[in-house]
């Protein structure tokens, strides 16, 4: 993920939770570490046992519709945009992209049935005839043309942007094929294609909305849903495309009902208002477990959640005040409380799925071979004192935005006071926390903050690139020569097994250096009540046409 703006760091915050005072939660802290045996059962307990599941059952036949619950309305449905889970969930329905990112975290042909790389500098998409657009159009190179040079645009400011930093140009080499040049070999733009950067919309509808793009009318696109009734501030509906070039989606409509607050989507799929949601509220795990009406399911998320560290000029620019805040981190109690038991306590920033295409001699060189996640207070105290920063006042960002947020800073906080430091949290509200990925004035005295980040590729490449000198999420500008170097070498490498062993490199690396702090992998979670079901359980519904799946149970 080297892409700028808020996705929250492509994920960073759905907002899912409730915020605490802080010495409520560090008392719930100090409980947790008191405890002995497991948690008392109740409506905010943690679940019991996480089991990652790789599909929901298929759908035995077809629905009129079901209702969606998500957690905030898309500011614009332009794909050029799509940079965050709201506009992600409902776009990936109505948009498709060149190629197309699987339930199982692969990548298959899309719009484009087939790519092919004559040199390391060149990518050759031929695409599917007799593809249609929602507004009537047959797709074309032009089409797709058009499309990647929106991406490119700089009067668009698209998010996507820098995932086009290397292309030269994008031509039309045939009526059914485009040729991508590259300034240089890019093992990552053609994984991006199949994400929202490599969506195709229609040249002729798009320049038919102009400035209204996105925000009403026609999407222009292909994919299994188009657009329907918008109802700005309530809902979104999406009518099944019946010319649709594959299969046919099962239910004849979607519809997304928005919902901010927590309590009232958990209450909506509890009473069958919403059949059901991804991104479900921590706190609502256990509650919507023992419900009886319906299934929560967790899947691959490719998720961790980390301590950013945005300043390096104070007391963290010392790797052992990190080390330190890292062994006194109680990852097993935020897990517990902040993420509703259902996530793994880490010391790698990134997670073991995206290592999946690796040899295991190369997994096990970047996964087994890292500091490990486990406490030891004395050895944190030890370093802080060796350090020098013994009462060195440190500021972390916390908000209400969601318990991935708001617990672990104050579980930094806990730590932090447990081995002499002295810790401030600084709130912020949850419609300005985007800002501390965007701008540089807001990070402004704060020296942490917790950032759950996704990858939109099966690449650990994708967070790993982060660290690179002048990388958009790079907040603390750490710069090491070394690191750059590996990070282009590992970019110009389109064998997997060759790039992955570069990349256990520069994990290991980030890792002993403690760029950010990693705590936890976190799966994704979805609920589906009894009346539907073939929603894939994995973060790619971000990208893959996922309601187009869902149908009836019975």
């Amino acid at each position: 993920m080297t892409t700028p703006p808020p996705r929250t760091a492509r994920r960073t915050h759905h907002p899912r939770g409730r915020f605490a005072a802080t010495t409520a939660v560090l008392a719930s802290f100090a409980l947790l570490a008191a405890c002995s045996g497991p948690p008392k059962s109740g409506a905010n307990s943690p679940v019991d046992k996480v089991t990652l599941s790789k599909s929901t059952p298929t759908a035995k036949g077809e629905i009129d519709s079901f209702t969606w619950a998500v957690y905030a309305e898309p500011p614009t449905l332009d794909y050029t945009m799509a940079f965050d889970y709201p506009q992600n969930t409902i776009l990936s329905n109505v948009c498709e992209s060149l190629m197309r990112w699987t339930p199982g975290l692969t990548t298959e042909p899309g719009l484009a049935e087939k790519a092919s790389n004559p040199d390391p500098t060149t990518w050759v998409y031929d695409l599917r005839a007799g593809v249609r657009f929602h507004d009537g159009g047959v797709m074309s190179a032009d089409d797709v043309v058009f499309s990647l040079g929106r991406q490119m645009d700089p009067n668009n400011a698209a998010a996507w942007a820098q995932n086009f930093q290397n292309v030269e140009s994008v031509t039309k080499t045939g009526p059914l094929q485009v040729t991508v040049k590259l300034k240089k070999p890019d093992s990552q733009f053609p994984q991006y294609m199949a994400t929202a950067a490599g969506v195709v919309a229609s040249k002729a509808g798009v320049e038919a909305a102009g400035k209204d793009y996105g925000t009403t009318g026609s999407l222009a696109c292909t994919g299994p849903f188009k657009l329907g009734t918008w109802n700005k501030g309530q809902s979104i509906e999406l009518e099944r495309f019946d010319d649709y070039w594959g299969t046919k989606a099962k239910s004849k409509k979607a519809v997304f009902r928005v919902l901010t607050d927590p309590s009232a989507r958990t209450n909506a799929m509890l009473s069958g208002e919403a059949d059901g949601g991804y991104l479900i509220p921590t706190e609502s795990y256990a509650r919507l477990r023992g419900s009886g009406v319906g299934t929560l399911y967790f899947g691959e998320g490719l998720s961790t959640v980390n301590v950013n560290i945005t300043n390096m000029q104070g007391p963290l620019g010392d790797v052992r005040v990190r080390r330190a805040l890292s062994l006194a981190l109680d990852r097993a109690g935020f897990v517990k409380a902040g993420l509703g038991g259902a996530g793994t306590v880490t010391g790698s920033l990134t997670t073991r799925a995206a290592w999946a295409a690796a040899p295991e001699s190369t997994r096990k060189t970047a996964l087994d071979s890292l500091p490990g996640p486990d406490r030891n207070i004395e050895q944190a105290k030890a370093l802080i004192k060796e350090a020098g920063a013994t009462g060195k006042t440190l500021t972390v960002a916390t908000s209400s935005i969601g318990q991935d947020v708001s617990l672990l800073a104050t579980a930094v906080q806990a730590a932090g006071t447990q081995i002499g430091l002295d810790i401030k949290l600084k709130t912020i509200a949850p419609n300005a926390f985007t800002a501390l990925f965007t701008d540089p004035k807001a990070r402004e005295g704060i020296d942490m903050f917790p950032l759950t980040y996704y990858d939109s590729i099966t690449d650990p490449l994708d967070l790993l690139t982060n660290f690179k000198t002048g990388a958009y999420m790079n907040f603390a500008g750490y710069s090491d020569k070394q690191y750059d170097e590996l990070v282009e070498q590992a970019g110009a490498l389109y064998q997997p097994e060759a790039r992955m062993e570069v990349e256990a490199k520069l994990q290991k690396h980030a890792a002993e250096q403690l760029l950010w702090i990693p705590v936890a992998e976190w799966p994704t979670a979805v609920f589906l009540n009894k009346r539907i079901t073939g929603a894939p359980t994995s973060i790619s519904y971000m990208y893959y046409p996922w309601a187009a799946d869902v149908g009836a149970a019975q």
